[in-house]
Formats: C-alpha cells, sequence, structure tokens
C-alpha cells in the first residue's frame, strides 16, 4: 500500500532535483496540478483524476527548443488508484514540435500502468491547448482507459507561476569533523564508538513493500556496556503483514568484530548500499538506494561531538530497497520499496520517547524524535521535539534546535505521548504544524531494550502506523492557512518507548 496523501493550499518552493550541469548551470524546477477523468476500459462512468506534479529540468527551459524533465508525483484515481511515486519525463517543446507530452507510470495494486498524453499547441488557441491533455492508459502496452485532464486557471495559475525556481547547484553542507566532505550517505554508516565504555550504536532501516503493504524493520545495535566488559552485537528483524500478525525474530548476542564501513557481526551485515542477514525463520538480503541527501534530526554538532545523551542521524533519509526478505513460507520481493536507514549512537535509551518516520509522497520527508532524558536535570522536563521536514527540496525548521528549544525557553514545539495516538504541535518562523499519530494495536510489536548499564526499557514499534500531518503557514494580516496537508494510511513508521 502507498501512502494516501492530499496536499491543498501553496505549491511552495520546488525541489532543487536536477541541477546536474556544471557547478554554476541554472535548471527549472516547478510544480504543476491538473484535474480531470478518466474512463476505464469496460466501465459506463468516468472518474475523477487529479495530477500533482513536481518537475525538474537541467537547464532553463527553451520555448524555442526542446526541453527534457523529469517528475515524480502523484495521481489519484477516484476509488481505482492512489499513488504518490508516481515517476516519469515531460518533452516541453511548445513552439518546436507544438507539444508538451506526459510520460508517467504508476502502480495500482502492485499492476504497473502508464500514462501518455500530450498538449497540442495551437497558436490560435493558445490558453485552450496550453491547459488540455488528452492522454491514454495502458498495462503493457495494451489500452485501459482514455480520458483528459485540465489546468485549472482560476485556482491553479498563482501557485503555478509562484513555484517556479531557477536554483543553482546546491553546495554540500560543512561536513563534520573526521566524515569526508561529502553529501554521499556512505561515511555516515561508519561505526561511531572508539572503545569508550557505557555507549550504545545503532544501524536501523525501515521500509514499505509497495506491493503487499508490509512493513520490514531491521535494528543491528553494539553495546558497550558500562561496567567495561566485552561489547557485543545483536538485533532483531521484523515483518508487519497488512493482514497477519507481526513476525520477528532476533540474532546475537555476538562478540562485535568491528566494521570500516557499517555494521557487520554473526553473518548480519548493515553497510552502504547493502543489508543482508537471516534471525531465526527471517532472512533478507537487500540493496538500497538513496535517493534524497543526509538529514540530521539532532544538531550536526552532536554527532561529532557526542555532549548529548544521544543523537539520531538518517544517511539514508529517504531511499528505495530492492531484493528478496523471507519469513516463514512467504518470500516478500522488493522492488522500489521506499523507506530510510538512520543512526543512533549514545549513551542509551530516553526515558520515554516517540519516533515517527514519514515518507510524504513527492520526495518530501518528515523525522521526529521526541524524548525525556535520563539526565537528572533533563529528566525533569517535557519531551524534547527534534522535528525535520523536508518539503520542495528544503527542511524546515532551518536549525534544529528550534523545535526543541523556543525563543523563551522549553515548548514552542510539544509532545503528548501515548498509545495507540501521540501528537506533536509545534510553530517556527511563519509556520505552524500538527502531527498526530495512530498506532493500532494489531500492528504493534512490544521489544525490550537493554541499556549498557542494564537498565531496561520496552519499546512498541510499527510499521504500518497511521499519521495526519497538517502544515500552515501564518498570512501578513493575520490568521493562519494550509500550507500542506498529508495523510498517510499504513504506511507510517512510528514508535513509543517506556521504562
Amino acid at each position: 500500500m502507498s501512502p494516501r496523501v492530499s496536499m491543498s493550499g501553496d505549491a511552495g518552493n520546488a525541489d532543487n532535483a536536477g541541477n546536474a550541469d556544471n557547478g554554476g548551470a541554472r535548471g527549472t524546477v516547478f510544480r504543476e496540478t491538473m484535474l480531470g477523468t478518466v474512463r476505464l476500459d469496460g466501465e459506463d462512468r468516468t472518474r475523477p483524476v487529479r495530477l500533482d506534479l513536481p518537475v525538474s529540468a537541467d537547464r532553463v527551459l527553451r520555448p524555442f527548443g526542446t526541453t527534457h524533465a523529469a517528475t515524480s508525483g502523484r495521481i489519484r484515481i477516484a476509488g481505482w488508484a492512489d499513488d504518490p511515486g508516481a515517476e516519469g519525463e515531460l518533452e516541453i517543446s511548445p513552439l518546436a514540435r507544438r507539444r508538451i507530452r506526459y510520460r508517467l507510470s504508476f502502480t495500482v495494486d502492485g499492476r504497473r500502468l502508464s500514462l501518455d498524453g500530450w498538449k497540442s499547441v495551437n497558436p490560435l488557441r493558445p490558453v485552450t491547448s496550453m491547459t488540455v491533455l488528452p492522454y491514454t492508459l495502458c498495462e503493457n502496452g495494451v489500452r485501459v482507459g482514455t480520458g483528459t485532464l485540465r489546468f485549472p486557471l482560476a485556482t491553479g495559475l498563482l501557485p503555478f507561476l509562484t513555484s517556479f525556481r531557477f536554483p543553482r547547484r546546491e553546495l554540500p553542507l560543512p561536513a563534520p569533523r573526521g566524515i569526508p566532505h561529502t553529501e554521499s550517505a556512505d561515511p555516515l554508516m561508519a561505526p561511531r564508538w572508539h572503545g569508550e565504555p557505557g555507549r550504545t550504536e545503532v544501524w536501523y532501516t525501515t521500509l514499505t513493500d509497495p506491493a503487499t503493504g508490509a512493513g520490514v524493520w531491521l535494528h543491528h545495535e553494539l553495546v558497550a556496556p558500562t561496567d567495561g566488559s566485552e561489547p557485543y552485537a545483536h538485533g532483531w528483524a521484523a515483518v508487519f503483514p497488512a493482514n497477519e500478525p507481526v513476525q520477528h525474530a532476533r540474532f546475537g548476542p555476538g562478540k562485535w568484530t568491528g566494521g570500516e564501513t557499517g555494521f557487520a557481526a554473526e553473518g548480519v551485515c548493515a553497510e552502504p548500499g547493502r543489508l543482508t542477514g537471516a534471525a531465526g525463520a527471517l532472512s533478507w538480503d537487500l540493496t538500497e538506494q538513496p535517493t534524497g541527501t543526509p538529514l540530521f534530526t539532532f544538531p550536526r554538532w552532536s554527532w561529532r561531538r557526542p555532549l548529548l545523551p544521544a543523537a539520531q542521524i538518517l544517511p539514508a533519509a529517504r531511499a528505495t530497497y530492492r531484493g528478496a526478505f523471507t519469513y516463514g513460507n512467504t518470500t516478500l520481493t522488493l522492488d522500489s520499496a521506499p523507506g530510510a536507514s538512520a543512526r543512533i549512537y549514545g549513551h542509551g535509551n530516553a526515558r520515554r520517547w516517540s519516533w515517527l518516520h514519514a515518507d510524504l509522497g513527492g520526495g518530501d520527508v518528515l523525522e521526529i524524535v521526541a524524548a525525556v532524558s535520563m539526565r537528572p536535570v533533563l529528566r525533569r522536563l517535557p519531551p524534547l521535539v527534534f522535528l525535520r521536514l523536508r518539503k520542495d527540496g528544503r527542511t524546515w525548521p532551518r536549525r534544529s534546535e528550534r523545535s526543541a528549544i523556543g525563543w523563551a525557553g522549553i515548548g514552542r514545539f510539544r509532545a503528548y505521548i501515548g498509545l495507540p495516538t501521540w501528537t506533536v504541535t509545534g510553530r517556527a518562523g511563519r509556520r505552524r504544524i500538527r502531527v498526530e499519530v495512530s498506532q493500532p494495536e494489531e500492528h504493534t510489536l512490544a521489544l525490550d531494550y537493554t541499556d549498557p548499564d542494564g537498565a531496561q526499557a520496552v519499546c512498541r514499534n510499527t510499521e504500518r502506523a497511521d499519521a495526519h500531518v497538517l502544515l500552515e503557514r501564518r498570512r501578513w494580516g493575520g490568521g493562519w492557512r494550509t500550507e500542506a496537508e498529508w495523510t498517510l494510511t499504513g504506511t507510517a513508521h512510528a514508535e513509543v518507548g517506556t521504562r
């Protein structure tokens, strides 16, 4: 099952993808929304259709030439399809070939379909010809339906025009000490532990199989006990099928043998681009392809200087996974399964915590960690919230500290941790957000955690959570308007931990 996403309001700033030319080259990015209908073969009625497309070209649009652009957005066909992972290309040639062609691929219940159509530009009827897109739906080259999409001038023209951006290639962020100057996920997968007692280091991956709706969780952990005894490696794998009970199995504990690029112990491996291993009746062999730059949920400095009780990062904030995951007699054959890989390094688990990873579609992603520390002073505070929303290629709040500490101390962002539902609300700048996460009991797995000092905690995790995210922007004249709204059904990854 793919995330069910609804978006309204401003198109926002376009994604900075596509600028693959020379460092000074400019590209063009914009967003377009079209509405219309489709008649599926064999049906005597039409279905409403909505297409939301962020478009990215590696050059400035050429009105007298042909520009090829990539797109990955969302297509919705009422009662039949809702795929936020639709992808394809545009051929923009309004004068040279007098057409703007759209070719997209999307998934419906495991079937791969294509949409192909073009706007035939007519100089005598420029408005009509530039806003009407007749198209055909095909499956394996065989037509399954036809329809027409229209650009809504009254409501769509202003967001369309304001979404245009001509960005230069984004410069890499400053690299932490000891980490090469790169936006690659690879260096961030390397172990942080250098022999200190009382440390925990975690590599974990979560993903959703788009064909079956099953969620997968792979957790790899190094524990260096506080008493200085031998460090050990262990972990677990879990699968959350849509219509079956959750299944999981542990591996280890075993001797930590170290690893230069990631986690490797007793036949289980979590390294850049590859995840392999077995635990009980579960086994996996997956390749990972990052589709987004790393995301620092906590302040960037906290990863290279472990002054906080713990820090979390996402080397692959968005990634796709291919390969096989087997549990019992069932094998999930994953192909372009969306997910992410994350890291944790610290002194142990929090007193209470909640976590959310939400792939919002169209390249947008939301990561939340809200926690009450075990430290004597910090444990008296309400949960500190670290929230990072990457939308249209930009991350909000601009600094991760903004969500944890407000201008007047603690409290601009608040988390209410509980089960089966927990929430996070907050405001930074002219935006505010409300996130509500529901963890269905039948899809939630409870597991014990052991800290380096031997203390116990329990996490309740699900890779089939529901989430509703409302992002609002303050009007200059006062009041709030909806900038974006997302609803995920069974595809959010979430966890609540307690002592």
